[in-house]
């Protein structure tokens, strides 16, 4: 991923962070030669040293997991976005752009086949996704439902080797042109728009 300096972030934490909220993620690896991409739920898991792992799984139909052993994958996860009119900077000689945040991690992939150890993964995948919830699902590990269904999956751990951060949000702009595109996304007030408002204001102060 392109990042110039004044849009980089760095601090591994936050970028967790950033991962663990923005976790529907996209698996890239190369498939007969050419660039191939699943959307899927990825898992980060903080504590496997030295940099963390990155835990999913496939449909046993997606041909993706057949050539993805060994192989250096990229998992992309994006953040909020905004479009930026130049009409906000109230300055000539301005264009538009687009401010967003995104993070890039890459890592060797390694295949998760056995049976007990998928079905911990979906276990795994489960708990982040109900435990907020007044009355969470569950299942039993034993249950051969289940079990039957993790056959027709394959998962997959990626060992972080490397995770990039970009936080492209007007940097490279004066405070006060910044602060008049806060102004506007707020004033527009969209989903995307407020929480790009928000990343903004805390670079600027």
């Amino acid at each position: 991923m392109y990042v110039p300096a004044h849009f980089s972030e760095n601090d591994l934490p936050k970028l967790y962070d950033f991962v663990e909220r923005h976790a529907f993620g996209l698996l890239i690896s190369q498939h007969d030669g050419e660039p191939f991409a699943t959307h899927l739920p990825l898992l980060l898991d903080r504590s496997v040293s030295p940099n963390g792992i990155l835990l999913g799984h496939v449909a046993k139909a997606n041909p993706h997991w057949r050539q993805l052993a060994n192989q250096q994958a990229l998992c992309v996860f994006n953040g909020p976005h905004a479009y930026i009119s130049p009409s906000w900077y109230q300055t000539p000689n301005t264009v538009p752009t687009w401010n967003y945040v995104a993070v890039h991690v890459y890592g060797r992939a390694q295949l998760i086949d056995d049976s007990d150890q998928l079905v911990d993964l979906i276990h795994k995948l489960t708990d982040v996704y109900e435990r907020d919830r007044p009355t969470p699902w569950g299942f039993d590990v034993n249950d051969p439902y289940i079990r039957k269904l993790a056959n027709g999956i394959v998962g997959f751990r990626i060992a972080i080797e490397r995770i990039e951060g970009k936080w492209k949000l007007n940097q490279n702009h004066p405070q006060e042109r910044r602060e008049r595109v806060i102004a506007a996304l707020r004033e527009r007030g969209g989903g995307n728009d407020v929480e790009i408002a928000r990343l903004m204001q805390e670079l600027v102060g």
